[in-house]
């Protein structure tokens, strides 16, 4: 009898670009302070990508650190899912933009996910249904994002929040190990309207600014009211899904969108904040890298060990959301 085919995380990895604008520097953009801006999300610094450097590299650089920690050759992978609203442009996919950096000659296919914040989230469920239906065996999934090129600098409340970044994962089937315990995903597109980005792609827009309206639209206190219960919601439901209990966890992390929203998530779960992982401070908000960058950096750092059960969860434009119990 054969057996149950699982999803094994073989590794992970991140990249962030090196140019950093904190707080002070904004300051002198636009009428705010540092205290202002840390005492309403909790952001120090974000990262700001180069005009010549467009989604598809910071995926490409995470991928590679990905695929060194699974100890894999980029000709292993079969399948190369994005998760991302930043593509490099509508088409052709910011995935294919990567399997020609990853100079992939044969056919493995790729595609872009969009679910925004929850887009990572999306694609673990994605990629878990792929490999335990024996499609495919080896899936690369990254969440990437240039949020600071579609960010209005003349808008104090919205221009402070966001940051550019990329995190991968490498997921395989295996018989021996399932790392991924339940996904559950959620969407409401009745509130489409309250955040938003008309635009083009990272790779082939000006830098994008009020008066063309490629920029962010969004409705903070709206969109706080739905993120705090639907994210505490969807952890919920996939812990429930995965047989486990809060006290089985070792850490959260939430999608790392404000200090105030992960806060309020944590107290609405019943979770002490000593539990919950946070790096919003250094990076902003990079939508669907955030849950993959904040899971490879507690892995780098300790923070979580092998054998750990940790949980995902995110919000996001569409409304949409997710959460997922895995195994390190």
């Amino acid at each position: 009898m054969n057996k149950k085919i699982g999803t094994e995380i073989l590794g992970t990895g991140s990249y962030f670009p090196k140019k950093i604008l904190t707080n002070a520097d904004l300051e002198e953009m636009v009428d705010t302070s540092d205290e202002w801006i840390r005492t309403r999300t909790g952001i120090k610094e974000r990262r700001v990508s180069e005009k010549n450097e467009p989604t598809s590299e910071l995926a490409y650089k995470a991928s590679i650190e990905a695929l060194k920690d699974a100890g894999i050759l980029p000709e292993q992978i079969d399948l190369i899912i994005i998760a991302t609203m930043t593509p490099d442009m509508l088409v052709p996919s910011t995935a294919c933009f990567l399997h020609k950096k990853m100079g992939l000659t044969n056919s493995v296919p790729s595609f872009d996910l969009s679910a925004a914040c929850s887009g990572f989230i999306y694609g673990i469920s994605a990629a878990k249904a792929f490999i335990e239906s024996g499609l495919y065996k080896k899936i690369l999934l990254v969440g990437a994002e240039e949020l600071t090129k579609f960010t209005d600098w003349t808008d104090r409340n919205t221009c402070i929040l966001f940051g550019d970044g990329a995190g991968a994962m490498v997921l395989s089937a295996s018989e021996e190990s399932d790392n991924v315990l339940s996904v559950f995903l959620g969407a409401d597109g009745s509130y489409s309207d309250l955040l938003f980005l008309p635009a083009c792609g990272t790779a082939c827009c000006e830098t994008a600014d009020s008066a063309n309206g490629h920029t962010i639209k969004m409705q903070g206190r709206e969109v706080f009211k739905s993120a705090v219960p639907k994210m505490a919601l969807a952890a919920e439901k996939a812990l429930s899904f995965s047989g486990k209990e809060l006290k089985d966890i070792k850490l959260f992390i939430p999608h790392q969108a404000n200090m105030r929203i992960i806060e309020a998530v944590a107290k609405k779960m019943g979770v002490s904040m000593d539990r919950v992982f946070v790096n919003v401070h250094k990076t902003g908000n990079i939508s669907a890298a955030t849950t993959i960058t904040a899971l490879d950096e507690a892995i780098k750092t300790g923070r979580l060990q092998k054998g750990d059960l940790v949980e995902l969860m995110a919000f996001g434009s569409g409304f949409t959301w997710g959460a997922a119990v895995i195994r390190i």
